[in-house]
């Protein structure tokens, strides 16, 4: 089932990115189905702690980049817009180079809320965490006041 309700692709989602914090952290949007959405962040620098692993934040900025993008596409842009309540991530494997790759698909759709869930696994496909990020959908009129 096709969950997109506002023009969406790849190509569209990255230049929406540019000159944010999804740049600064290299993540990029590279795949979308009917009812998914993919990004890739590099671990390195930018994404790292002083332990030399990938940081437990950079994580969850991925989960809730790709979870909340997916969750603006799912609504008609022209009346709402979804801002995140809520992110749950639990850490499964530790990341020291490569890309890990994080693909958002909804548990729940609603009028008011989405819930998403976020696998984040590395370029073997070994699970690196689990995410779940509760969205409120608003309607645009809120934007003003």
């Amino acid at each position: 089932m096709k969950i997109w309700q506002t023009e969406i692709n790849v190509e569209l989602i990255n230049a929406r990115c540019r000159n944010t914090m999804v740049d600064h952290l290299g993540i990029e949007f590279i795949e979308l189905g009917d009812d998914y959405l993919v990004a890739r962040m590099p671990v390195d620098a930018r994404t790292k702690q002083p332990l030399g692993i990938m940081h437990g934040g950079a994580s969850c900025v991925l989960a809730e980049t790709v979870g909340s993008t997916a969750g603006n596409f799912c609504v008609d842009s022209s009346q709402f817009y979804c801002v995140g309540l809520d992110i749950n991530t639990n850490h499964i494997r530790s990341m020291r180079e490569g890309y890990v790759i994080g693909t958002a698909r909804p548990y729940h759709l609603g009028k008011s809320t989405q819930v998403w869930s976020i696998d984040i696994v590395n370029e073997q496909q070994k699970l690196v965490s689990v995410n779940r990020l509760t969205m409120a959908v608003l309607a645009r009129r809120a934007l003003s006041g």
